[in-house]
């Protein structure tokens, strides 16, 4: 269950970083509720994940999916600028993160 959690309270992060943009300087209140919820989310499922997965495997894998999320995010949702050296950086996160669950 930890790697579920785990999974979740990265996907939490994406949504977190994404209202912390949409809420616009804090000043869009859909975006603070939404900063205020997914972190909350993310943070206790990251939390309870580290109860059967190392503090640090964990932290790293959830920032990376956080990280590697909000690329993609930022691409899809708000036209930052592509490119394909992004794409590889973006690549080896990924890569790293599935080295780290398969040393586990």
């Amino acid at each position: 269950m930890g790697w579920i959690y785990l999974l979740l309270s990265g996907l939490f992060e994406v949504a977190f970083t994404t209202s912390m943009k949409m809420s616009e300087g804090f000043s869009n209140w859909k975006g603070i509720v939404g900063f205020f919820v997914f972190g909350a989310l993310s943070f206790g499922l990251l939390l309870k994940s580290m109860q059967s997965i190392e503090m640090g495997t964990a932290y790293a894998v959830w920032a990376g999916i956080g990280a590697s999320g909000t690329i993609l995010m930022g691409f899809v949702l708000f036209d930052n600028p592509f490119n394909w050296s992004k794409l590889l950086f973006l690549s080896l996160i990924v890569i790293g993160i599935i080295g780290i669950k398969l040393s586990h």
